[in-house]
């Protein structure tokens, strides 16, 4: 029991820690979706998932030498909060 509490506990603090921490803005300001995708396009990725994912545009896909890729956008300017490369 102990073993399982103490587990329980490891991996929900490893998804808090998962999380991107995008700046809070109103949805208004934030760049429209098609214009954020065109701009991940011509900066060499492929996106497979573009979602909203709390106050990030995050996409699943490929960077330009194929490796898969998990990136967190700042919605309001498009830059990278976060990026796991596998």
């Amino acid at each position: 029991m102990k073993a399982l509490l103490t587990a329980l506990i490891l991996f929900t603090g490893s998804l808090s820690f998962a999380a991107a921490d995008c700046p809070k803005a109103p949805k208004e300001q934030w760049m429209p979706e098609a214009k954020m995708k065109e701009m991940i396009l011509s900066q060499g990725y492929k996106i497979k998932k573009f979602k909203v994912d709390g106050n990030c545009y995050e996409i699943y896909g490929w960077d330009k030498e194929g490796k898969k890729v998990e990136i967190y956008f700042n919605p309001v300017d498009g830059s990278i909060v976060k990026e796991h490369r596998k």
